[in-house]
């Protein structure tokens, strides 16, 4: 086979071909890969992990690949861990996005969780991820899970796996699932129930309409100004929007049209689900490329707003229109701050500000945020990365009324204002910024007008982030070598600047848990922070500065990154 497969690889790939539960077109595909000693050594070199986030992956044959069998693998540990627990009557809720496969891998799920005695409630077709989170909470579900790979391209799907409280696994629980998952030798001791066996015994539930009735009531009730739209405004108000082929279509029209909004257009071409994402070269509304076709259809009908959601509809973008009448794209942290501006502004002139209200954000999302929530007396405080994170804190919270949850966001796009769920949501999203815009515009003003008050009196934050993606085992290698290079000899200035501080998350700091993240502070105040994605083979690395006006914030901002990409790539 060559030298490029150890013996380890070799009896895996062996192994599969040999197994009488794989499939046989699975064993074709594997079996056209013979001679093809790479592409053996990447789908067979390690097991797909079963992250905090649950598995992420290309699809297709092999263990480093999502498919059927890893996709019941992890579900049968999922099982075991739930069983192990305790749990009286246990349940999960199930839910897929638009991608290839995943109404299959959802089915197969089920079958799964069925087989072990675990009754699974089965959406009919394609779900938003919160109405996932929402639907666990509702149906006091043990756990859930949704098929999605997000914004990843198309040749990719994934798995979360959720807990009764409709958040993400946290690490202590997705470790006992790991193990569970470890723990099993063979597909034989992976069990599976038929369909029909399955939905007679009472243990495959299709949910109906009913939930998803349930779920758009309760995200306009997160309104903050239900009175706004009725009349001219929510006949004359004009909202291009976009679910880039995804999950978003009917939950954000329903949510738009139920809280005012009677001018909504969608884009055509990309309004109907499609895995391959084509009219797109990735189905992500942080890249401005993935709004043309929602900018032509703006211009053509004179919008006052855009929102774009991706895949699984749990992150949107949105688009302004600036002085010159030209459509922008915003930032994860302006949205961020705008919509904080919007929420806690309202909540203040109703009287309906809590004095114990907070924000919860990551490390890496933008202080402007920060700064406008504290304007308005609420708390801020800071998570990893990973929206489980915030989700946990709002539990905590709720448990202890301590403090009173406002709002939630990263600077990748998500964000959650209400309860009802414990990930980020899009179609809350949507709405709230579409409510922001209409009510500015009963000003004279549009979101960009708003931005660039809070600019002048916040101070002009600016963030940006750059990636490299490093595909396989090297780069697997590659990006823990330039960790290493970064943290075992820190760099003592950027671009002229002293670093004053070095945050390494890894040693568990500022009471949050231990992850691998590096994180150095500047002089001028600025910061700039590496992390490995824990769902795509990239690196990340985030840049913020503050500056004294627009033009001093971009030359702050170039100057820190192009320094600092060039050291990583000469890692």
């Amino acid at each position: 086979m060559g030298q490029l497969l150890n013996d380890e690889v070799l009896n895996k790939y062996e192994s599969w071909l040999n197994d009488r539960n794989i499939d046989a077109a699975t064993k074709q595909e594997l079996q056209e890969l013979s001679g093809q000693d790479g592409e053996i050594l990447d789908r067979f070199y390690r097991d797909l992990e079963f992250g905090t986030g649950g598995l992420r992956g290309v699809m297709g044959a092999g263990t480093n690949r999502l498919n059927a069998y890893t996709v019941g693998k992890a579900t049968q540990g999922l099982a075991n861990w739930l069983l192990e627990s305790n749990v009286a009557s246990p349940s999960a809720v199930i839910a897929h996005d638009s991608r290839n496969n995943s109404p299959q891998f959802a089915l197969d799920a089920a079958l799964v969780l069925a087989a072990n005695g675990i009754r699974t409630y089965l959406f009919n077709s394609l779900r938003a991820t919160p109405q996932l989170s929402y639907a666990v909470r509702e149906l006091q579900a043990s756990t859930g899970v949704v098929v999605t790979a997000s914004h990843n391209p198309p040749e990719y799907n994934g798995y979360k796996a959720y807990g009764a409280d409709g958040c993400q696994l946290i690490p202590e629980d997705a470790e006992k699932v790991i193990a569970a998952i470890a723990r099993i030798e063979s597909f034989d001791e992976i069990k599976r129930m038929e369909q029909q066996a399955a939905e007679e015994a009472g243990l495959l539930v299709w949910l109906d309409e009913k939930i998803d009735n349930s779920y758009v009531e309760t995200v306009v009730a997160q309104s903050v100004n239900q009175e706004l739209l009725h009349g001219d405004l929510g006949k004359n108000f004009k909202v291009v929007f976009t679910p880039l082929h995804g999950a978003g279509n009917h939950p954000v029209r329903d949510v738009l049209a139920a809280a005012g909004f009677e001018q909504v257009y969608v884009v055509a071409q990309q309004e109907q689900p499609d895995g391959y994402f084509s009219t797109v070269k990735s189905p992500n509304p942080e890249e401005k490329e993935a709004f043309t076709l929602a900018i032509e259809l703006a211009q053509e009908v004179g919008a006052d707003v855009i929102v774009g959601t991706d895949p699984d509809a749990d992150r949107m973008g949105a688009v302004v229109k600036n002085n010159e009448g030209e459509y922008v794209v915003l930032t994860g942290n302006q949205s961020g701050a705008l919509m904080i501006h919007y929420l806690l502004s309202q909540l203040q002139q109703r009287g309906q500000l809590p004095d114990n209200g907070v924000v919860i954000k990551t490390i890496v999302t933008s202080e402007m945020g920060e700064a406008v929530a504290k304007h308005y007396g609420a708390a801020v405080e800071n998570t990893l990365t990973g929206f489980k994170y915030i989700g946990e804190k709002m539990t905590a919270y709720e448990a202890s009324g301590e403090k009173t949850f406002l709002f939630g966001y990263e600077e990748s796009y998500g964000y959650l204002t209400g309860t009802y769920a414990r990930d980020k949501d899009a179609i809350v999203a949507a709405m709230l910024i579409c409510e922001a815009a209409a009510y500015y515009s009963t000003q004279g003003k549009t979101l960009y007008d708003v931005l660039q008050e809070l600019y002048q009196q916040f101070g002009y934050y600016l963030e940006t982030q750059q990636s490299r993606t490093l595909k396989g085992i090297d780069g697997v290698q590659q990006i823990a070598a330039i960790m290493n290079g970064f943290r075992e000899q820190p760099p003592v200035e950027i671009a002229g600047v002293a670093v004053t501080e070095v945050l390494d998350y890894s040693k568990g700091i500022q009471g949050l848990r231990s992850e691998n993240v590096l994180k150095y502070m500047l002089a001028d105040g600025s910061w700039f922070c590496l992390r490995p994605s824990g769902t795509e083979p990239k690196i990340k690395v985030y840049f913020a500065v503050k500056g004294s006006s627009t033009e001093d914030s971009i030359y702050k901002q170039e100057c820190i990154s192009t320094a600092v990409m060039q050291r990583v790539d000469s890692l």
